[in-house]
């Protein structure tokens, strides 16, 4: 639901943008052609001359605004395509890394609600279950997944999405953290 708000939003501000464009060519085409018509009545003086530079600012501003525009709902565009890829990517991941694990059906649920971020408390509201039920499905699921808690077991997938260890930091995941100086 929430992307389909941020979707609509995103929509509503286009069409806003486009009628700010609209309203802007009518107000240019308004002074060229008053402009015009002044130059015909009458001869070039200091107003006409300045309602004509105002029309072709305004064409000009037009023509830079959609430019800009199109720019920029392309690459909103190209964002929009490249979240969804990353999210099926994401479910991916998490499927394979489940079937490699032999999860069954109770500790896959559970797992994914841990992976989202939902506490115990409402996996357990969710799955009408109780919360030491809970607790010992994440258990099973970080067992097998060889972790020690839900932290790595998220690090696990965004390592996988972002193709292991980030450049410079090679080898980082084999080390252990230094030990805090007492």
């Amino acid at each position: 639901m929430n992307g389909q708000t941020t979707s609509g939003q995103s929509r509503g501000r286009t069409y806003g943008l486009a009628a700010v464009l609209v309203l802007q060519a009518l107000c240019a085409v308004f002074f060229i052609a008053d402009s015009i018509e002044d130059l015909r009545v009458d001869e070039l003086n200091l107003h006409n001359a300045f309602e004509a530079v105002v029309g072709l600012v305004l064409i000009i501003g037009v023509v830079f605004g959609a430019r800009e525009m199109r720019r920029v709902l392309d690459r909103a565009g190209r964002a929009e395509t490249a979240v969804t890829v990353a999210s099926g990517a994401l479910g991916s991941v998490i499927e394979e890394h489940f079937r490699k694990w032999d999860l069954t059906e109770a500790e896959r649920d559970v797992a994914l609600l841990a992976i989202k971020g939902f506490e115990i408390g409402e996996i357990a509201a969710f799955r009408n279950t109780a919360a030491s039920t809970v607790r010992a499905q994440l258990t099973r699921v970080y067992a097998k997944a060889g972790v020690a808690g839900r932290s790595h077991l998220v690090s696990l997938f965004i390592d996988d999405l972002l193709g292991g260890a980030l450049a410079g930091m090679k080898g980082a995941e084999s080390e252990t953290p230094p030990a805090a100086a007492s």
